[in-house]
């Protein structure tokens, strides 16, 4: 499995773009899509929710089960990729493509790891 260097992750498997004009891109790891299975259902937040480091912003259903995707960092919904809501297959297609939301205001991500990090922390978990 490959996670691009480019992005930081969290430990409950949600990837962090940084857009570099203060806005921060948060999807699904490759991980997390391949552990849930083929998705049939996301519910996202609204745009100006506030989102909190570790608190569920919305979730995913897949044809095993319902599960939360929680804030790899905390600030404020300023986007939600809209295309998910009618597809969400597109994660299990393409999870570094297919961002679930946008956040600005962004605080707390000390917590985020590294590619390699992130790599190390899946390899102890197996």
């Amino acid at each position: 499995m490959s996670n691009p260097t480019n992005l930081l992750y969290a430990k409950s498997h949600e990837w962090v773009q940084d857009m570099g004009d203060g806005t921060y891109r948060i999807g699904l790891t490759d991980y997390a899509q391949k552990e849930l299975g083929d998705l049939v259902f996301v519910n996202l937040p609204q745009e100006g929710d506030e989102v909190e480091v570790g608190a569920a912003f919305g979730d995913v259903e897949s044809v095993k089960a319902v599960s939360d995707v929680y804030s790899p960092v905390s600030g404020v919904v300023c986007a939600i990729n809209e295309e998910l809501l009618d597809h969400p297959e597109m994660i299990n297609q393409d999870a570094y493509g297919a961002w679930m939301i946008q956040v600005n205001e962004v605080s707390d991500k000390e917590e985020l790891l590294s590619a390699e990090s992130y790599e190390a922390f899946l390899s102890e978990e197996a």
